[in-house]
């Protein structure tokens, strides 16, 4: 299948707390690997969620390759390389890049300028980790001598904060009206809400996550940014046929029939156990009529929407990779 995203060459993945928007944004990076590209896995929240995930040591301010794409039929398959980006780092790069500063500038780091810089300013602060973003999908036309990539994949902050943070331009307009920063933010912009960067939300198929999700995208809208897909994520298989859905909802399975099967699965059907059985499958039920609700209320959202199953057990590498291949195969990658 082909990609719904064939010219964005920066994914940026946000989601609420919790709706496991780390794990879509390696499985995204994993999936457009095994397409044959280059690609550059990016987080700036200071976690380290991307090292825990593909098992490596902690990240350092370096792009460091870390996995492998999926082969998929000849073409061989593209690497993904993962940065950590450290506001400070950042800063110490742009100085050094734009005014030469080099000594003095780890100078400045030693006196602890640097770090009031970044605190003091929030905006500053997110002009130049987008700004390391920026610079890595541009290489093609400006620093021919780094390491080229096809895209650029950025596990980002939280839906509530995602519009602040890729808006640097508004975030930067009280601080500078003029000069190299606010020059640095109108140009990062232009990518920002051109065709080559789309931002993708993760959400759950629950009430919380998904008007989040649709309170992000109207709020991205706004700003001109580019909305990209929804990932419905950790969707629980359907156990149950839709009439025994229904019988559960209403406390009117057949009790006969449970107590038969538990007896062929060499279980003795005792009272408790039948009884704790049904219960859970009247709980199961109700949950799938919310999730129903909650997976129409996403369709409405009028975006591409992708879901990703449940992995029980929690996420490892072999399972970053099994998502890999099922987003791939919904056409996100």
């Amino acid at each position: 299948m082909t990609s719904d995203w064939p010219q964005v060459r920066l994914h940026v993945v946000t989601g609420k707390g919790g709706t496991g928007k780390s794990t879509v944004a390696a499985s995204l990076a994993l999936a457009l690997a095994s397409r044959g590209r280059q690609v550059l896995l990016c987080e700036v929240e200071g976690r380290q969620g991307v090292a825990r995930m593909f098992d490596v040591d902690p990240l350092p301010y370096a792009e460091t390759r870390i996995a492998t794409g999926l082969r998929s039929g000849a073409a061989a398959p593209g690497s993904v390389y993962a940065l950590h980006i450290d506001a400070e780092q950042a800063l110490l790069e742009y100085l050094k890049m734009y005014y030469k500063l080099g000594p003095a500038g780890r100078a400045l780091d030693r006196f602890g300028v640097v770090e009031f810089a970044t605190t003091i300013a929030p905006g500053v602060r997110d002009v130049l980790l987008t700004g390391k973003l920026f610079e890595a999908v541009q290489r093609n036309t400006r620093n021919r001598g780094a390491r080229q990539y096809d895209a650029v994949v950025l596990d980002a902050p939280p839906t509530g904060r995602i519009t602040n943070f890729l808006n640097v331009s508004e975030s930067v307009a009280g601080l500078a009206k003029v000069g190299p920063i606010k020059h640095q933010a109108d140009t990062m912009m232009t990518l920002f809400r051109s065709p080559l960067t789309a931002v993708h939300l993760v959400t759950l198929l629950e009430e919380m996550p998904v008007q989040e999700t649709a309170d992000g995208i109207a709020a991205l809208r706004a700003a001109r940014l580019r909305v990209g897909g929804v990932v419905v994520n950790r969707v629980r298989p359907r156990d149950l046929p839709d009439e025994a859905l229904s019988a559960a909802r209403a406390g009117t399975l057949d009790t006969a029939a449970v107590a038969g099967g538990l007896t062929r699965a060499g279980i003795e059907p005792a009272a408790p156990l039948l009884d704790a059985l049904l219960a859970e499958a009247g709980e199961y039920a109700e949950r799938r009529v919310i999730e129903d609700e909650q997976r129409r209320l996403v369709t409405e959202l009028d975006v591409p929407t992708y879901e990703l199953d449940r992995i029980a057990g929690g996420v490892d590498l072999g399972a970053l990779y099994l998502l890999a291949e099922r987003l791939r195969g919904q056409g996100m990658a």
